[in-house]
């Protein structure tokens, strides 16, 4: 088993990626993005997430995260995303404005049926390549980089317009989500 993405010191700050199986574009709906935010806000009140910095990006999101003391980051990703799994899916299915509920449907089963951890369908790629943010060169890096996401990708011309992000935290404004922002 590969210890190189792990979250090994629950003490650390870490940028986390988080991507749909197959790439497949499913955060182009207000309604779908609104359950990762309020999935975050929920991680945040109750599970003892620490959110940094934030950005949703139609199959992928990145989180700058650390935790409380007593919740390993790693069981709070987890649950996060079982339950958003959860939640998204049963959008999808529920969702009469869904063109593409079919295809959607047929990718995230064909997936599950590839893996011998599911039961039926499978939303999120495993892993989440955390990276742990040890020095305050690399804390930059992913920060810039989370927030220029958006820009890069051509959705927006400056990043604190993105409105599924921190980026309007980190320019003065008031975001979606309570952060702890990074020095």
């Amino acid at each position: 088993m590969s210890t190189k993405y792990k979250t090994h010191n629950q003490d650390g700050i870490y940028f986390i990626s988080i991507a749909t199986v197959e790439w497949v574009d499913v955060f182009t709906r207000r309604e779908y993005c609104e359950i990762i935010v309020d999935s975050l806000r929920y991680c945040i009140e109750h599970k003892g997430l620490v959110l940094h910095a934030w950005v949703i990006m139609p199959n992928h999101h990145h989180l700058i995260a650390s935790s409380t003391d007593d919740k390993p980051l790693a069981a709070i990703l987890r649950d996060f995303k079982k339950f958003t799994a959860t939640k998204l899916l049963t959008a999808i299915h529920e969702n009469p404005q869904e063109s593409r509920k079919r295809w959607l449907q047929w990718i995230f089963e064909s997936n599950g049926r590839r893996n011998p951890n599911n039961t039926h369908q499978q939303f999120w790629q495993h892993s989440n390549h955390p990276i742990e943010l040890d020095t305050i060169l690399l804390m930059g890096q992913k920060l810039g980089y989370l927030h220029q996401n958006p820009v890069e990708a051509g959705f927006v011309e400056e990043a604190s317009h993105w409105i599924y992000s921190s980026a309007a935290d980190y320019a003065g404004g008031k975001g979606w989500l309570p952060l702890v922002l990074l020095e």
